[in-house]
């Protein structure tokens, strides 16, 4: 995967696909501490502990279509390459939460990409699964969550076009002013 968004993207369709109703996204870059960590956190039907054990081996997978799953196999790979880590938590009935921690200045690090493109993507083709994204650069903090662009986009639908882009360039103009990069 050329960037971490698409990594999200993937961790993001695992969440749906095991049910879950409230998926939230934290990013967190510490330029003094240099580390970019990326945590997602569901409440979906989570894994028994064989199945959290095997996640990141790539020739493990619980689609039908196919016999390997790279997703977070390669998530976790691309995280311990920059001297970094990875941490996968399920419970059973609880839910999944997934973290990569990354050093920022690696040379190896994936660049984030378009994280709010692919959060509002997302979010609009599942209208019925409540989405967060919190992402903090050094002390700023900028927080969003469909709950929220719902209610100030009033009558118009979220998967609307227009209100599609509106929100993207929302969450990119408020990301820009905590100083956060994307690209």
């Amino acid at each position: 995967m050329k960037d971490l968004s698409m990594h999200i993207m993937d961790i993001f369709q695992n969440s749906i696909g095991a049910d879950a109703s409230v998926i939230l996204l934290d990013i967190v870059e510490d330029t003094k501490e240099n580390f970019l960590l990326i945590k997602i956190t569901d409440n979906g039907k989570g894994m028994t502990p064989g199945m959290a054990e095997q996640a990141t081996d790539p020739f493990f997978t619980t689609r039908t279509t196919r016999r390997v799953g790279l997703g977070l196999p390669l998530l976790k790979q691309n995280a311990e390459r920059t001297g970094g880590s990875f941490e996968l938590k399920s419970m059973e009935g609880k839910g999944t939460l997934v973290e990569a921690n990354f050093k920022l200045d690696h040379l190896d690090r994936p660049v984030l990409g378009d994280v709010p493109g692919t959060f509002v993507l997302t979010a609009t083709a599942n209208p019925e699964i409540e989405f967060s994204y919190c992402h903090t650069k050094d002390k700023n903090t900028y927080h969003i969550s469909t709950p929220e662009i719902r209610q100030a986009l009033g009558d118009i639908p979220l998967n609307d076009p227009l209100a599609y882009r509106f929100v993207v360039e929302m969450i990119n103009e408020n990301l820009s002013e905590i100083g956060v990069m994307l690209t």
